[in-house]
């Protein structure tokens, strides 16, 4: 009974350490999967065109993409630690299952991404244009297909399916060749890579529209109406398109998986919009407060709305937590709370959509303000551009925790279509049982001063290279005769 608060202590640690690890990382890696085709389309341009403004552009952009990978691989690195050491039981139990797409993840696509980014750097004037372009278009592939892996194998945390436990060992298990294909199809996987890629688009094309619109201005503002005009307006226009398509294409998926969670994780739905009573009909809320125990206040209920968002039915039953704790006790054993943090999970869910609608809003202002040719050259609209960039950065975070957060309190969420499956983990299974809590603390504060540092590091390099922006070619001859410049 001793070690109860010292365990209790490492899971909490184990689960802040992994959180913020995870969600700093994430802010890197929807920028690398959108951006990478970005610059990889704007080099095509410019092949196709002839047209060196594109040119221009990805050079530009290009150099945004290596310093956000670079700092995305640093953190990424952090995360596979973690599984052996703060998670090892969670390690062991699923290994078997969790390591197949992992593997596929770093020996495929994470050196194919790599070997291709590195010969594009410095294949400048060396590869023939179009092999050039074809490595982008590899890391842009590469970078993608390791998205796929590494969605597989969460995806399988949200619904197990292809594994069987041994019952010698206790683990959870391929069951065969057929298992692994199991895992790559699992309808929440292809559900969540559209919506994480679609949100990627989403938030490299606001990158690339909130700061070809604040060079606009700073352009147009200067006499530079050539530059303001046919480069910025150029790729602020191509930046708003990529927000309105990828911003309706994040709704439309995630309407899709939000579906498909509401069927293969009930509780995580129900809390996302704090119902705690089986309703007929259920309301959409606007925002809510308190939990299922004090008592929840609704601001701003739409009728029907809820329901019919789950379901495709205004009138259809939709089960509350109350309800659903009971029958998960029937089913798992009454000793755990199984309803997610409720005010955490309803939030985040409306805080990932409102600040994605948000953005897509944004999208269409620009679209309208550059109409006709026209150019932006209000100063006060140039900086506000740059204030919108991280509006689906934290929308994309918000959802990352909805989806985390939600799940709890499984690491495996049991696959509730197969009453017989016994392949599920409760978080607090999977901690380590030999780190103690002190060395968890201690990780944890390193790793955070660690990635803090590496954030301002990414600030201030993302900052100076905005704020240089594009070169003449005489400038670019100096800095190449120098070698203290980042160029190709």
């Amino acid at each position: 009974m001793s070690i109860a608060p010292m365990a209790l202590d490492s899971l909490d640690l184990a689960r802040w350490q992994f959180g913020i690890t995870t969600v700093y990382h994430f802010i890197l890696v929807p920028l690398t999967i959108g951006l990478s085709p970005l610059v990889a389309f704007m080099e095509t341009r410019w092949l196709k065109t002839g047209n060196e403004q594109w040119l221009t552009a990805t050079k530009f952009f290009g150099k945004l993409l290596l310093i956000n990978f670079a700092l995305g691989v640093a953190t990424g690195i952090v995360q596979e630690f973690q599984f052996g050491m703060n998670w090892s039981e969670y390690s062991r139990a699923v290994g078997n299952i969790f390591g197949a797409p992992l593997a596929f993840e770093a020996l495929l696509a994470f050196f194919m991404e790599s070997t291709f980014l590195g010969l594009w750097i410095f294949g400048w004037d060396r590869l023939s244009p179009k092999l050039h372009n074809l490595c982008m278009w590899m890391v842009a592939i590469g970078v993608n297909v390791s998205a796929f892996f590494i969605l597989a194998a969460n995806s399988w945390m949200q619904h197990p399916v292809g594994a069987v436990v041994n019952p010698e060992t206790g683990r959870f298990e391929l069951d065969g060749v057929s298992g692994f294909f199991a895992v790559l199809a699992n309808p929440i996987l292809w559900t969540t890579i559209v919506h994480v890629i679609a949100t990627s688009f989403l938030v490299a094309g606001t990158i690339v529209m909130g700061i070809s619109v604040w060079w606009m201005v700073k352009a147009s503002r200067a006499g530079e109406n050539f530059e303001a005009r046919e480069l910025w307006r150029r790729t602020t226009h191509f930046g708003a398109v990529v927000v309105i398509v990828a911003g309706l294409l994040t709704a439309g998926s995630g309407h899709i998986q939000g579906q498909i969670t509401y069927h293969e994780q009930p509780t995580k739905m129900a809390a996302a919009e704090a119902l705690c009573d089986t309703e007929k009909g259920a309301s959409f809320t606007a925002m809510a407060f308190g939990d299922c125990e004090s008592g929840i206040t609704r601001i701003i209920e739409v009728p029907k709305v809820y329901s019919f968002l789950a379901t495709n039915d205004f009138n259809s039953e939709m089960t509350g937590l109350n309800d659903l704790q009971t029958e998960y006790a029937q089913r798992f054993g009454e000793d755990v709370n199984y309803s997610p943090n409720v005010m955490i999970t309803f939030w985040t869910f409306r805080l990932m959509i409102g600040l994605g609608l948000l953005s897509v809003v944004i999208g269409l202002g620009v679209l309208w303000l550059i109409r006709g040719n026209k150019l932006i050259s209000n100063s006060k609209l140039g900086t506000l551009a740059l204030w919108t960039t991280p509006l689906p950065f934290l929308g994309a975070s918000f959802g990352w925790i909805f989806t985390e957060m939600g799940r709890q309190p499984w690491v495996v969420a049991p696959n509730l279509n197969d009453p017989t499956s016994m392949v599920y983990m409760l978080t607090q299974d999977g901690v380590s049982t030999v780190v103690s809590s002190a060395s968890v603390l201690t990780s944890m504060v390193i790793f955070t001063l660690l990635y803090a540092a590496l954030g301002v590091v990414w600030f201030m390099l993302f900052r100076r290279y905005v704020r240089e922006g594009v070169r003449t070619p005489v400038a670019q001859a100096e800095e190449s005769a120098s070698n203290l410049s980042f160029s190709y």
